[in-house]
């Protein structure tokens, strides 16, 4: 499995997920860690499994990311299977948004297998940090991501 772990961390904290992700990952097959500016179409060449992380912000995902999804084509999403994840607040979704949900969203709109719901992980202020076992909380997620690879039952719209 080749998987791309792309992020976008405004503190730090949503870099720590994404590298507890792709460090998961990488027992299962080649994975790779980029943050969302250094990101190019070409990354996603020959790539089984695109993960999308950015913190929430005013509800949505940050501004790097849209940029990002604006330059993705449903043609590079061919035969990828994608999650998404968000750190945020620890209040309900409806408080606070989620950009993991907001993601999931718009790579169903470009024909992108979604094989996980959405996934937020919390931190405990605006800077972070974590909140305490949110980082157990990715690897568990991570193998759960792999999981759902091995069964082929990818979830086909956004939850």
């Amino acid at each position: 499995m080749n998987t791309l772990v792309v992020y976008d961390s405004l503190y730090g904290n949503t870099e720590q997920i994404a590298q507890t992700l792709a460090q998961t990952l990488q027992e299962f097959g080649a994975a790779r860690l980029k943050s969302v500016e250094q990101v190019t179409g070409a990354d996603l060449q020959d790539v089984d499994l695109l993960v999308l992380g950015c913190p929430t912000q005013g509800w949505h995902p940050t501004p790097a990311m849209h940029t990002f999804l604006a330059s993705v084509t449903d043609a590079m999403l061919s035969g990828l299977d994608v999650a998404c994840f968000d750190t945020r607040f620890h209040l309900p979704r409806f408080l606070t948004g989620s950009a993991a949900h907001a993601l999931v969203d718009q790579m169903h709109k470009l024909g992108a297998l979604i094989i996980m719901p959405p996934e937020s992980f919390f931190v405990e202020s605006k800077q972070g940090p974590l909140e305490e076992g949110e980082l157990q909380r990715a690897d568990g997620w991570a193998r759960a991501l792999y999981s759902r690879i091995e069964e082929h039952s990818p979830v086909l719209h956004p939850m």
